[in-house]
């Protein structure tokens, strides 16, 4: 199988099983949305929420990846499967130790915490309280999705990438049944979500286990890590990594720390926009970044300098071909799917308008986001993780900045706005300092697929828009009408926008579609 076909081949499985986690994501959502809202106690759940997420960031997903992927790869390769498997057991039993001590901490400081980042909610009675009790419920999920993002590590570079990208898939079903089924049995029914997060991450990290015991890695502890040279690697390479996720979050955690002061309902509206926003990032650009790491620090290892080139080249002509109609369609498209699949219950057509607005803002972000990421994967398989931790505290400073200039004069859509800008910068900065790294690739990966789609994209959008207008006049009121009439209009949008890409002889396209055909004969 040629480089090109495998990058392709696995962004397809991860991307189709983050497709349906993000479904599930979004009805998810849409339950969330209709049974608690956007104000007082939303706001205090996604506030709340915000800190989980925030040490996942830090210990887990992002710079624990980071970090052991390339020197997982480089030991199984180099020394065999006996000794990979001894570092395996090392490195969980360090992280084990960690999280449980980081959990322990949290919930005994979650009052100070909340106070800190929710600082906007006390001038609301009893909503940094509710807050803090939510913080402190979710906490242990912190230490269950790292030791996930550990073990879906090892299984993305053993080539198994199906399960760990449909891990979330059962976070958002047991959130859709807590919120939906177990409400009754709590006071406040909003805690019933909470406890939802947490069997969500037992269930996440209980999938992986039985392919990790297929493939001869044992949960056996070992604790012998402190005289383990690569342990201490992973752990060297970890501390800048956290710091760079780590500024990464602490835009999302500034930008509703300053929404908690505008009016109520604002951190939800942001919340609700990004997560639609980040539908097609979850989708694509992060399974995308998934299937490179592995690929390219392998390459690394290997001394094949010139095939990770290409790798790169391939990934950011991959961004931009299928970022950009993503981009469009979610600006054109953000007020018929809030209406469609979010208005109603305690979800009222204010909510849905400012939730689209913000949407609008934030969408021209997923192709800077997109760059940013291969990018950064660049510089973890390169074992430089402290560039992109220099290029984030800028990326924080242009943020703070933008943001709440903006904010005083758009409420929460300035807040959208600023991180749309800030993540330009964060791409920008990131390109020109890898370019002294590797070989020329911008021109190929990012200029001549981004002048090759825009036509095609344009296209896309002015159909999107007509359909959409013309079922305006002639929808009756009815929610299957409206669904209908949004199913066509995104279904030959892309037929459009395809078609396009193919005239115009664009080959990230057609290689996606030869594959695809190449898979159903299989």
């Amino acid at each position: 199988m040629t480089l090109r076909r495998k990058i392709s081949s696995a962004t397809l499985v991860m991307a189709l099983a983050t497709f349906l986690s993000r479904i599930a994501g979004l009805v998810r959502d849409i339950v969330v949305a209709r049974v608690f809202g956007a104000g007082f106690v939303s706001d205090a759940f996604f506030m709340a929420f915000t800190i989980p997420n925030l040490l996942r960031r830090f210990f887990g997903e992002g710079s624990l990846t980071a970090a052991f992927v390339p020197t997982f790869s480089e030991i199984y390769h180099a020394e065999g499967e006996e000794r990979s498997r001894q570092f395996f057991r090392r490195c969980l039993t360090l992280l084990l130790m960690t999280m449980i001590l980081v959990v322990i901490l949290g919930i005994l400081f979650s009052p100070r915490i909340v106070q800190v980042i929710a600082h906007g909610f006390a001038q609301v009675e009893g909503k940094v309280e509710l807050t803090d009790m939510l913080n402190r419920v979710m906490f242990p999920y912190i230490g269950l999705v790292s030791l996930l993002a550990l073990f879906t590590g090892i299984l993305n570079v053993r080539g198994h990438f199906f399960i760990p990208s449909l891990s979330p898939l059962f976070l958002n079903l047991a959130m859709i049944f807590s919120a939906l089924c177990l409400g009754s049995f709590f006071e406040r029914p909003v805690f019933a979500l909470a406890v939802g997060v947490v069997v969500g991450g037992v269930v996440q990290l209980l999938a992986q286990i039985p392919l990790l015991l297929r493939f001869g890695f044992g949960l056996r502890l070992d604790f012998g890590f402190m005289r383990d040279a690569a342990v201490r690697k992973v752990a060297s390479l970890m501390l800048p990594g956290i710091a760079g996720v780590a500024i990464y979050q602490i835009n999302l955690v500034v930008t509703r720390l300053l929404a908690s002061f505008l009016p109520q309902g604002s951190v939800s509206y942001l919340y609700y926009g990004q997560r639609l926003f980040e539908f097609p990032q979850g989708i694509f650009v992060v399974s995308l970044a998934q299937a490179v790491l592995p690929m390219m620090s392998r390459q690394i290892a290997e001394g094949d300098m010139k095939g990770m080139n290409e790798s790169l080249r391939f990934a950011l002509a991959l961004i931009s071909v299928f970022t950009l109609p993503a981009v469009v369609g979610l600006i054109v498209c953000a007020g018929p799917i809030y209406s469609l699949f979010f208005l109603g219950g305690e979800f009222d057509a204010v909510a849905t308008r400012k939730t689209a607005e913000a949407l609008v803002c934030y969408a021209p972000g997923l192709i800077f986001v997109g760059y940013s990421r291969i990018a950064s994967q660049t510089f973890f398989a390169l074992k430089d993780t402290r560039t992109p931790v220099l290029v984030s505290f800028w990326t924080l400073v242009v943020n703070v900045v933008a943001g709440y200039l903006l904010m005083l004069w758009l409420d929460h859509l300035g807040l959208a706005l600023g991180l749309t800008i800030a993540s330009l910068f964060n791409a920008l900065a990131l390109m020109l300092l890898l370019r002294s790294r590797v070989d020329a690739f911008i021109k190929q990966g990012i200029v001549l697929p981004l002048l090759k789609v825009v036509v095609p994209a344009m296209l896309m959008g002015g159909v999107a828009v007509l359909f959409l207008r013309v079922g305006d006049r002639i929808t009756d009121g009815s929610r299957m009408v409206d669904g209908a009439i949004l199913l066509v209009t995104v279904g030959l949008s892309v037929c459009v926008y395809l078609v396009g890409c193919y005239c115009f002889q664009v080959n990230e396209v057609r290689q996606g579609l030869q594959l695809l055909r190449r898979r159903r004969k299989v």
